[in-house]
């Protein structure tokens, strides 16, 4: 190409504007990337043929050099179409199913430095735009385009799409011609809030979770009224439920997977979809009372759990029913699930009282457990309406198991802990118990020993009184024992324990302490965030699959009759009692050295690393916990830093304080005149705001979701339900209890055709998928500034050193928690996995 440059300086903003004498023929030759729809083309040759021949043309557009009739809107030079295949070797590998094109530019004087391009698609098919990457821009050298996003047929499309190169820009320093485009971007993305929505559309807006229920089985609308607060989700526009106009009415069972979410918020193609997908699909049928039909009602013993991943699960000789094929799928005969790490160095070692204290530091649920600061622990419920609620445990229950210590000084030393469910459970236990299921509301103490592991001392049942809520509660209290009827009770306390914790982790800490409360970010940042603002740049990985897999859970877990009401205890009033939780949600809280301190588990002290003493010196969630979160938010620190260099700089991003704003009075609406919302007034703000936010969606989600099945997959060690209460003495299920235990246990538990149905979707829900990105990742070519680029490889090297030192942790002795008699090294703070059910891995967003 011959050109010949002579660089101008105009003085607008500082900036320099490139003016170049060229050659006519002078052109900028590109390479664009793309994918189409798996399984619609043939071949990539296919492809080219689909897509060549003058069926998608794109436009550059000057980032210094607008139109003064136009607002200065960036002048486009002319249109260049998708030519033939570029054999020559792109930077990164190709994925599979993905064409580079070769597309030549004219070069035009008064396009000078490109900023951004439309891109117009008049074939009929849809098709995914990976990145368009420029050589030898004059002036200027290489530019990329960072787009992964679909592009569908130009008449869906009221504008042709645009794209921005990876430039980073602050509102305010936009260049000039840049300016009107970024500002219909967001737009566009915001929509009319009218209507239905469909594929192609790309509006991200908001709505309350009205869409549970249906005629037949009614749910309360969830948002939008101060008894039932809850974050929002995405719109889809659908119309009413014909009933009751406040609910939307949901789509047919078998089109649950083409519930509306903007298209580039679906699974990518490179995802392992086929087994996500089907997987839902079979999860939709096995709630079915065909799934009951298939299977015997009860385990009968311990070692009739461990044939499911010796021997397999045998369906019913003959053909399936049609409407059992996707049922098949995940039970087909001789099926053998994976062998839990919880049973495959021990059988039986999760049965001990250690294994039980140390999962509540260890386990899928560590955020639960907190320090006893008083005695006998007191219920905040109103006493008006629910009478006396405070613990039953007495001195007497307690005080000869404390090495020689009275309860004073036991809590004046930190020795005092507590697993506390009453106050959550108590105001939906009558309602609940109304139904098939019979459970209490568990208060647990423990006692920190001179080793560092936890030992149970009591564990309280309570039940409403029978005479009205107003009376209080009717509780018992039950003591540590191994052997004989007394051994049997402590184990079933232990197991009503066990329960309540499985609902709560998977409807609260789970379900809505990262799905839900993440989803209104997501919303918010596309529609008030330009892709060129740093904040954008920094979340975006963060939200990965997110509306996807929150669409999916409201069509198949969490709706009416779905997987989560047919497998957890709350059953139809699971949704609601998540919504009571709600209301004390705090966004501030979700800082993990905030919520340490809250728990009691920890207190500042300026001499410990990160500024934090913990209680429990070997706490394996809170140690890794805390070294992945100093790592997160220096590396946030230092990004930031390069973009705001002062408080007046965060204050005057009229994009920031708008996506701020509206997360408060919209995403999160039900809480916004709560006083604990960051101002967004410094640069220390944005700071935590952003750490939190990148801590909800990698690291707190991956520690309560990645263990659910090495942990959960064995029914014993995490049941979900109760089908009955503790036996009372000289009845016919108490002289049950003390002739054959295991047959008693089962008996209570959850059914086999539930546990089976429960096993299955933890199974998927601990899966990583092979395209998985994990904390320390990201796509190459996402940002062109040096230093945070710089910045961000020394974010990875932290995270290679933290894993490195969890491995440490893990090997040391000493530490007992990190592995206890089950021998499961505590591995779920660890960055980085490999595909399958690893127990291990953070990835960058909410994913699964």
């Amino acid at each position: 190409m011959s050109e010949n440059i002579i660089p101008v300086i105009t003085g607008e903003n500082g900036r320099k504007k490139l003016k170049c004498e060229i050659s006519h023929s002078s052109k900028i030759q590109g390479t664009a990337i793309l994918q189409t729809k798996k399984n619609v083309l043939n071949s990539l040759h296919e492809l080219f043929d689909k897509l060549t021949g003058k069926k998608v043309f794109l436009q550059l557009i000057s980032a210094f050099n607008g139109h003064p009739e136009d607002g200065l809107r960036g002048k486009t030079g002319r249109p260049a179409y998708l030519e033939k295949c570029n054999t020559t070797l792109p930077a990164a590998p190709l994925q599979e199913g993905e064409v580079q094109f070769q597309i030549s530019f004219d070069w035009e004087e008064e396009i000078g430095v490109p900023g951004a391009f439309t891109i117009r698609n008049d074939h009929h098919g849809e098709f995914f735009l990976k990145s368009l990457t420029l050589e030898h821009v004059p002036g200027h050298g290489s530019i990329h385009f960072d787009c992964h996003s679909w592009v569908y047929p130009a008449k869906f499309y009221q504008k042709d799409r645009v794209f921005f190169s990876n430039k980073t820009y602050l509102p305010y320093n936009t260049p000039v011609p840049l300016r009107k485009y970024r500002e219909e971007e967001l737009e566009n993305l915001r929509g009319d809030g009218k209507g239905e929505l469909h594929e192609a559309d790309r509006i991200y807006d908001y709505a309350y979770y009205n869409d549970l229920g249906d005629h037949k089985h009614v749910r309360p609308v969830l948002g939008g009224c101060l008894d039932r607060p809850y974050p929002r989700r995405v719109r889809t526009g659908r119309g009413p439920v014909d009933s009751d106009p406040r609910n939307e009415s949901r789509l047919p069972l078998l089109k649950s997977l083409s519930i509306y979410v903007p298209r580039d918020e679906r699974f990518s193609l490179s995802k392992n979809e086929d087994f996500l997908l089907n997987s839902f699909k079979a999860l939709t049928q096995l709630s079915g009372p065909e799934l009951k039909s298939l299977f015997d009602k009860e385990f009968y013993s311990f070692k009739d759990v461990l044939t499911l991943y010796t021997e397999g699960i045998k369906l019913p000789d003959g053909p399936l029913h049609a409407s059992l094929e996707m049922i098949n799928m995940i039970f087909g005969s001789g099926r053998k699930f994976p062998s839990p790490q919880v049973i495959q160095a021990d059988e039986s070692a999760w049965s001990s009282d250690e294994e039980f204290a140390r999962e509540l530091l260890a386990g899928v649920n560590p955020v639960s457990i907190c320090r006893l600061e008083e005695f006998p622990p007191k219920s905040k419920l109103n006493h008006e309406r629910f009478g006396d609620q405070n613990s039953s445990i007495t001195k007497e229950h307690i005080e000869n198991k404390l090495h020689g210590m009275i309860i004073e000084e036991a809590i004046e030393k930190n020795k005092l802990f507590i697993l506390d469910y009453h106050d959550v459970l108590m105001p939906f236990l009558r309602l609940i118990n109304e139904t098939s299921t019979k459970v209490y509301a568990t208060r647990t103490l423990l006692f920190l020993k001179e080793d560092g592991t936890l030992k149970p001392l009591a564990i309280e049942l309570s039940l409403p009184h029978p005479g009205g809520d107003q009376f209080g509660a009717v509780s018992n209290v039950y003591t540590p024992a191994e052997h004989g009827i007394e051994g049997s009770i402590w184990k079933l306390a232990k197991a009503y324990v066990a329960i309540n914790d499985s609902g709560f982790h998977q409807l609260i800490s789970h379900w809505l302490r990262t799905h839900a409360v993440i989803e209104p970010f997501v919303i918010a940042t596309n529609r008030q965030l330009s892709v060129l603002h740093p904040v954008y740049k920094l979340l975006h990985p963060h939200f990965r699959d997110t509306l996807y897999i929150n669409a999916l859970a409201r069509q198949v877990l969490i709706n009416a009759e779905g997987v989560l009401e047919a497998t957890v205890f709350p059953g139809k009033y699971s949704m609601e009692m998540s919504s009571a939780v709600y209301k004390d949600w705090i966004f501030t809280d979700q800082a993990l050295p905030e919520d340490l301190k809250k728990r009691g588990m920890a207190v500042e002290d300026e001499n410990s690393p990160n500024g934090l003493r913990l209680m429990i010196e070997d706490y394996p969630f809170a140690v890794d916990g805390l070294e992945i979160w100093s790592a997160i938010k220096k590396w946030v620190k230092q990004y930031s830093s390069f973009y705001y260099k002062t408080n007046d700089m965060v204050r005057q991003d009229s994009e920031l304080q708008s996506w701020w704003k509206e997360i408060q009075e919209k995403g999160h609406g039900d809480k916004k005149d709560e006083l604990w919302w960051p101002r967004m007034q410094t640069c220390e703000e944005l700071i935590e705001i952003c750490t939190i936010i990148i801590w909800i969606a990698s690291a707190l989600h991956a520690a309560i979701n990645f263990g659910q099945y090495p942990y959960g997959g064995y029914l014993p060690n995490r049941p979900t339900i109760s089908r009955r209460l503790m036996p009372e003495k000289g009845s016919a299920d108490f002289k049950e209890l003390e002739s054959n235990f295991e047959e008693a246990f089962f008996k209570t538990v959850t059914a086999k055709p539930l546990a089976l149905l429960g096993i299955s979707l933890v199974e998927i829900l601990s899966m990583h998928s092979a395209d998985e990105e994990y904390l320390g990742q990201r796509t190459p070519g996402w940002t062109s500034d040096a230093e945070p680029l710089q910045a961000f490889k020394k974010f990875q090297e932290t995270l290679e050193g933290i894993g490195d030192r969890i491995l440490d942790r893990n090997r040391d002795t000493r530490l007992k928690n990190r592995s206890g008699p089950v021998n499961v090294p505590y591995t779920l703070l660890f960055p980085a996995s490999e595909e399958g059910l690893t127990g291990k891995g953070i990835p960058n967003s909410i994913s699964i």
